[in-house]
């Protein structure tokens, strides 16, 4: 019993800390760093597998990666297509968790707690960042140190014996490998399990791999679950993650024989087999549906129809290469502030519309296009600040000083589309009703917002001088 209980503490711990620890990577990377990497993702299917493997390294977590991209595609903010090499390189990223075990990183987990605690406690934001993300880091792994000094008495388990090593059939194990996974929503833990009683000598590669294919397939549930309260865009982008991971298990199950044996070759160590089994796994997917993406892109519109608009995460047309034509500069200024008026009229409309038909999905959608707004802000003013430090004839100015008070007036009504969003959630949350005349109101309200931002559009192309 008591093996159970440092066991089932040890899993709790491991899901704690990841959980945690992408909160902690989110909150300190996402709106820059992690907007950086997703750049490259538009570039190629290949930039956008590499770019969900960086982005998994960093949240520890494929779950993690797989919700960010359905947020940002729910959001107008990446395309269904480029989304999709993000979510074969998220699946890739993940193995990594796995591979630490067997490498034994967990003995080190220890020592991770300690520095990261000491680092957090400092108190200073350079250093406290990255050593909560440490510490949690470390408490992973502590996670599974517990979980594998709790296995140990399985060994001499019957029962456990004749569960791993006589379960009925591949498909029952594909099945309770994905119902677990999908529980915990992450695979890094069944496939750990698989691992750590490998090291016990409970469970064999041949054994272990309908496992290790369902804890692959049941991923997709976290994508499921968020799709349901995404827009068409979304649930598209979950759907992709389910067909590719379905795809896969369907060809590894008519090979799991040749598959172990290779993978025999390859090890004599058993959890370093189910490690590179987990890997595999995900890179034969990768490459399998890399070179047919367009065609897959494709084939998922006829499935889930309605295409959306896509505004892109940085900023599209300034450039310090034009600060040498001030009025090239401030062209490009003004196509960039109406891709950020664009942004925060569509939080507006988004926000007003939850005061009626709450749903949570909508309100992730508006905090990631708030970090985008936020973010076009401070690059189109520290752009807006070089060109001030140019020659300016005085129509010129005035269009510098308009396009300076517009700026923070757009991330202002961003920021207001954020705050109606927040009381729109204690409005369900509470039950509170609105009148029809109430109602109406938010619409006028609505009305006027778009109103201002289409006679600031104006001002801005025909006359900012007046």
């Amino acid at each position: 019993m008591s093996g159970c209980i440092t066991a089932a503490t040890g899993l709790v711990l491991f899901l704690f800390a990841m959980v945690r620890l992408t909160a902690t990577v989110r909150r300190t990377v996402t709106s820059i760093r992690t907007r950086e990497l997703f750049r490259y993702a538009v570039r190629t299917p290949i930039w956008g597998v590499v770019t969900g493997i960086l982005v998994t390294i960093l949240f520890q977590s494929s779950s993690a990666t797989t919700v960010l991209t359905v947020g940002l595609v729910s959001a107008g903010l990446l395309s269904f297509f480029h989304s999709l090499g993000v979510l074969l390189g998220a699946d890739i990223g993940t193995t990594l968790t796995v591979q630490f075990v067997v490498w034994r990183v967990t003995d080190l987990s220890p020592l991770l707690l300690i520095g990261g605690a000491l680092l957090w406690a400092t108190g200073k934001k350079r250093l406290a960042s990255p050593g909560e993300g440490i510490f949690y880091f470390g408490l992973m792994f502590f996670g599974l140190s517990l979980a594998t000094q709790g296995t140990e008495f399985l060994r001499e388990s019957p029962a456990a014996l004749r569960f791993f090593q006589e379960t009925s059939g591949p498909l029952a194990g594909v099945l309770i490998g994905c119902v677990f996974t999908a529980l915990v929503q992450s695979s890094a833990v069944p496939i750990s399990l698989l691992v750590i009683l490998a090291g016990h000598d409970l469970v064999t590669v041949e054994a272990a791999l309908p496992f290790v294919l369902g804890a692959n397939l049941g991923t997709s549930a976290t994508a499921i679950i968020a799709a349901t309260a995404s827009n068409s865009e979304g649930r598209r982008v979950a759907f992709s993650h389910t067909f590719f991971k379905a795809a896969g298990v369907a060809l590894f199950l008519t090979v799991l024989s040749p598959f172990a044996a290779m993978l025999q070759t390859f090890s004599t160590s058993v959890p370093q087999q189910i490690a590179l089994s987990h890997i595999v796994f995900n890179l034969v997917v990768a490459v399998l549906f890399l070179p047919f993406l367009p065609l897959f892109a494709r084939f998922a519109l006829r499935i889930i129809p309605k295409r959306g608009e896509t505004l892109p995460l940085w900023p599209e047309f300034i450039d310090d290469r034009l600060l040498s034509d001030p009025e090239a500069a401030l062209e490009a200024a003004r196509k960039e502030m109406e891709r950020e008026m664009a942004l925060a009229r569509r939080m507006c409309a988004i926000a007003v519309n939850l005061v009626t038909n709450f749903q949570p999905g909508p309100v992730r959608t508006i905090g990631y296009m708030e970090s985008v707004v936020n973010s076009l802000k401070q690059e189109i003013s520290g752009f807006l600040r070089l060109v001030s430090e140019r020659p300016l004839s005085e129509a010129m100015s005035k269009r510098l000083f308009f396009y300076s008070s517009l700026v923070n007036d757009i991330e202002r009504i961003a920021d207001h589309a954020v705050n109606i969003s927040e009381l729109a959630e204690l409005k369900k949350e509470n039950r509170i009703g609105f009148s029809e005349a109430a109602d109406q109101d938010l619409a006028d309200i609505l009305a006027l917002v778009n109103t201002n931002l289409d006679d600031a559009l104006t001002l801005m192309e025909t006359g900012e001088e007046k």
